[in-house]
């Protein structure tokens, strides 16, 4: 399956991937990030169970902390 995630293309073997298991291969805790799949902003609550499908558009922001 293949995806485009923060404007890199990606490919993953197997069955699908869920937005949890995204987040793990990218060493993202999912308290810390937002996800926007396809132009819609996806809720933590459904990170568990949201399969990616082909050719989806991810894009992941993360929450950096400073000063």
């Amino acid at each position: 399956m293949h995806i485009i995630m923060n404007g890199k293309p990606r490919s993953f073997s197997g069955a699908a991937v869920t937005l949890k298991e995204l987040l793990a291969l990218q060493s993202l805790d999912p308290a810390h990030v937002v996800v926007e799949i396809n132009g819609e902003i996806v809720p933590k609550d459904r990170f568990d169970t949201l399969a990616l499908a082909p050719d989806d558009r991810v894009e992941i922001l993360r929450f950096v902390g400073g000063g």
